[in-house]
């Protein structure tokens, strides 16, 4: 029947995380969490939407006493304010109230978009995720960040708010692009790297298994991440300490990203920031040249991108661009490092000089 995490909040039980083969448990989850009689909207964009949406709505319609859906453009140019004033339009004329749930039907703009929706419409309302990339079912899906990007900004607008479910059917996979999988194997190879270089060693001796998308596998591989993420979220629930740990290759990879128009995946982006962050790593004696090297090749392994060719924009303008990142404070970058493949650090220390270093690595610039 699956695996089952229960994510605490406060020292209290928040929410469950179910692994599962397929949909068919979503209604007997919902109705253990005392759902019944009220409505249900189901949020999702158009790949999924011919994918799943028939089949997860008849379940649904088993549960509640009406089930509408939402469907949207796919893609990053979507998440902004004016898909979410229209979510809250067509909750409005749909007649929800503080009792009725949203279901996050997709990938990791789905989940955002669904999950800051839910939080501010009448103030609050339930949501749950139904995560259906790899990218959303091992990081976005949980931990409650929440948002939509803004004037190109990324996740610029947000909110953390935790759902009340998050329901992975992992053979939704299957119907992944090859890109977006691999995409979502840098959050996966992102969480051994700055928590447990057990788990490292995991995923690089099954790469095999994982590549083929073997079930059981991949279930491990799922189930491992969850619990690297559900214990960095507990521990810090609203990113004041340690939870920044899960933003390595993030801050140059958000400038990459944002230069890019979103052409370039997130998890690609999040590969050549952490290649970036591995070399400032090295370069500031944390980690050794073979470590730099087995980070590269652990990338490099999974169809991820180390070096940023070809690229429109130029290192110094991918160094302004980490300016805007949200995680400046007093005009400070936290920056995260790691102290070896397996524990990371945070620094407000770095330079100019160490961060456009770092950029030009991955660019073959001369340094």
């Amino acid at each position: 029947m699956g695996k089952t995490i229960t994510v605490y909040y406060d020292g209290l039980p928040c929410y469950p995380i179910e692994i599962q083969r397929d949909f068919s448990f979503l209604p007997e989850s919902l109705k253990n969490l005392g759902y019944g009689k009220n409505k249900a909207c189901i949020i999702t964009d158009s790949n999924i939407d011919p994918l799943y949406l028939g089949e997860v709505k008849k379940l649904l319609s088993s549960v509640f006493a009406e089930c509408i859906s939402f469907s949207f453009p796919a893609g990053e140019s979507s998440k902004n304010t004016d898909t979410l004033g229209k979510i809250y339009e067509y909750l409005i004329q749909n007649s929800f109230d503080r009792k009725d749930v949203l279901f996050a039907l997709g990938g990791g703009v789905v989940g955002d978009l669904t999950g800051f929706a839910a939080a501010t419409y009448l103030r609050g309302i339930d949501f749950v995720q139904i995560p259906t990339s790899l990218l959303a079912q091992t990081d976005s899906s949980i931990g409650g960040k929440t948002g939509v990007d803004f004037m190109q900004f990324k996740n610029m607008v947000g909110a953390f708010y935790m759902p009340k479910l998050v329901y992975m059917n992992i053979t939704t996979l299957k119907t992944l692009p090859e890109r977006q999988f691999s995409s979502g194997m840098a959050e996966i190879i992102k969480h051994g790297f700055i928590k447990n270089s057990a788990y490292t060693d995991f995923i690089r001796n099954h790469s095999e298994l994982i590549a083929a998308q073997d079930y059981d596998a991949m279930e491990e591989m799922i189930y491992q991440s969850c619990l690297i993420k559900k214990e960095v979220v507990e521990e810090d629930p609203k990113e004041h300490g340690v939870r920044a740990f899960l933003n390595f290759g993030h801050t140059i990879g958000h400038a990459i990203e944002k230069l890019s128009d979103f052409t370039l995946c997130h998890g690609e982006c999040v590969a050549l920031g952490m290649v970036s962050a591995g070399y400032i790593s090295y370069q500031k004696g944390k980690l050794s040249l073979e470590q730099l090297e087995d980070l590269k090749k652990m990338i490099g392994s999974y169809g991820l991108p180390v070096s940023l060719t070809n690229f429109s924009h130029t290192s110094e303008e991918i160094l302004q661009s980490t300016k805007s990142d949200k995680k400046m404070e007093s005009g400070k970058i936290k920056f995260i490092l790691l102290n070896s493949l397996g524990k990371a650090c945070m620094t407000k220390e770095l330079t100019d000089t160490d961060i456009l270093e770092g950029i030009q690595y991955i660019m073959g610039d001369d340094l």
